[in-house]
């Protein structure tokens, strides 16, 4: 097991336990069990091996019996024993938004309630607004989040997809029978969540492909299976249809299969109105039925007298009329990113060394890295108090010392707490390079407030960023409500970066919203939010809805050499 997969047996723990009414010191050792395991850079697996948990901070002598149990079988008898005195079906309930361990032990004393489809019920009948400490607004929420929940089982994260897709893609080309293969769908166009995955090949036999399609490890079931399309549903469920078109073909259903629906939709208009018939197959003169194009994308557009759009913006949201013009946007590339601003070390909840992450960022090709560990509020993260953060920035001189062509910046992702302040004083934050200003806690506040919060924080002549905007996490917790169209006024005027999270459980901004942001002129930063060296390489979603958000390099500030980005941040502070 790796360790995100320890951590979560051992935050199911935690848990079981609050719920059953255990000892609060009891509960709060297998909390930090979990949150210590998850940070730690090793793999557990090793350490246990090489019989080194009991050194471990946090790792005493039982939970380190648990861990070598689990890694040596797989299974841990304490939590199967633990789970039997509790009705199958509730601990689904802790997975909506907002129903931690105590709201569920209460749903299910009070209410009899052991499954969502009973919690659902109990919400629409108004049962559960009854329960002290509730009331009609946590009916809605609850409501709204069992909706999310059941969505996120037909859906999949943006690198769910790409990582399956990508891997079937290479299956693919080991068949001497494949001329061309090319994943395409929502996966393709780099949406924040998809709901299936589409392959296309090229051949004039497939055969072969189809019947390893069909039998290849980890099918669950086979929808449809025939010569040309076979459908079927694939690890964790997700559906996975494979079409096989002649070579001559492949373009045209690249195109196609592609989409949006929205997109295909304009774009057979055009060809309508200009005499021509287009599918999967090509497209065709009305009139004789000639075939004129098809093996390539391309192909479609220039008859139509298009430009091609990448396949980023095809949503139906003005491409066409742009590509018509020949005005469609350079988009951003990785390659034009120099830096990442927003990344957490072991100071706080990183697993990764300031050391480390200069190097892995530095392997990467990039010029700069901002350092902005979480601040002192966010306990649960392990956020620094104020001399602990002095002392941090004293430790980046230090690195920075020893490194050429690179720099680390000083700074701090610092919490916007409730009433709109900040973590920490303005005295403190003057002493940063890069200031990051995020909400974490008090996300259920209406949209005034909230709203508040940010702007108080844009307002600040020491932000320079603010980080995740609308504070979703995909595909399970709705954004907070905001008046973005303020937002992105008051960051224009003050001269505030708001960031796209290239985590894919945020991707925050979206894409319309970056949209938005560029059309007020506000400055976008394109960050990963990295708590490892690994995740640096999570920058690739961000940029992906930074191209759906139709930003170029211009639009974006770490693209800029590093005595830019300083010349931008220092403008903000003077």
């Amino acid at each position: 097991m790796d360790n995100r997969e320890l951590a979560k047996v051992f935050d199911t723990i935690g848990d079981l336990l609050e719920i059953k009414g255990e000892n609060p010191f009891r509960i709060r050792s297998y909390r930090r069990a979990a949150q210590t395991i998850d940070r730690y850079p090793e793999s557990m697996e090793r350490v246990a091996a090489e019989g080194r948990l009991e050194e471990i901070d946090g790792i005493g002598k039982t939970i380190a019996e648990k861990i070598q149990e689990l890694e040596e079988t797989g299974k841990l008898a304490f939590l199967e024993e633990l789970q039997s005195g509790f009705p199958d079906g509730l601990l689904e309930l802790l997975e909506i938004g907002g129903m931690g361990p105590k709201k569920v032990k209460l749903v299910w004393e009070e209410l009899g309630v052991t499954n969502l489809a009973a919690l659902e019920t109990a919400c629409q009948e108004g049962k559960v607004r009854a329960l002290k400490g509730m009331g009609a607004k946590s009916e809605e929420k609850i409501l709204k989040g069992i909706a999310t929940l059941q969505k996120g089982r037909t859906t999949y994260r943006l690198d769910q997809g790409l990582e399956w897709a990508e891997q079937l893609v290479t299956e693919l080309e080991n068949f001497d029978e494949v001329e061309r293969v090319a994943f395409a769908g929502s996966s393709r166009r780099g949406k924040e969540t998809v709901g299936d995955i589409d392959l296309l090949v090229a051949s004039t036999n497939a055969e072969p492909i189809m019947e390893w399609f069909r039998s290849m490890d980890g099918v669950e079931d086979v929808l449809a299976s025939g010569k040309t399309k076979t459908s079927i549903i694939w690890q964790d469920g997700i559906q996975v249809d494979l079409r096989v078109v002649p070579l001559e073909s492949f373009g045209a259903a690249l195109q196609y299969f592609t989409g949006s629906k929205e997109h295909n939709v304009r774009l057979r208009e055009i060809g309508v109105s200009q005499g021509y018939k287009i599918n999967e197959y090509g497209i065709f003169e009305t009139a004789t039925d000639e075939r004129v194009g098809g093996e390539n994308e391309e192909d479609i557009y220039k008859t139509l007298g298009l430009s091609t759009p990448p396949p980023e913006l095809r949503e139906g949201s003005g491409e066409i009329e742009a590509a018509a013009k020949d005005k469609l946007p350079s988009l951003l590339e990785q390659k034009d990113l120099q830096g990442d601003l927003h990344c957490h070390t072991t100071y706080s909840d990183g697993r990764n060394t300031l050391e480390e992450m200069a190097e892995a960022a530095k392997a990467r090709g990039y010029k700069y890295l901002a350092i902005t560990d979480h601040s002192q509020s966010l306990q649960v993260a392990s956020g620094l108090a104020e001399e602990r953060l002095l002392q941090q920035i004293e430790a980046i001189r230090d690195v920075n010392k020893k490194l050429k062509g690179f720099r680390l910046l000083a700074g701090t992702e610092v919490d916007i707490l409730s009433d709109g302040s900040l973590d920490y004083p303005d005295e403190i934050l003057a002493q940063l390079d890069c200031v990051v200003a995020s909400i974490h806690v008090g996300l259920g506040g209406d949209r005034e407030k909230q709203t508040r919060r940010i702007l108080a924080a844009c307002e600040n002549p020491y932000v320079h960023i603010i980080g995740h905007m609308t504070g979703r996490m995909l595909p399970r917790r709705e954004p907070y409500p905001l008046d973005t169209n303020e937002i992105f006024k008051v960051a224009a005027e003050t001269g505030t970066a708001i960031e796209i999270n290239a985590s894919p459980y945020r991707l925050d901004l979206r894409d319309v919203y970056a949209r938005e942001a560029q059309n007020h002129g506000v400055t976008i930063v394109v960050s990963t939010d990295a708590h490892s060296t690994g995740q640096l390489d999570l920058m690739r979603y961000g940029v992906l809805t930074a191209r759906r958000g139709w930003l170029g390099k211009a639009d974006v500030l770490n693209t800029h050499p590093l005595k830019q980005l300083v010349q931008f941040f220092k403008k903000k502070s003077s």
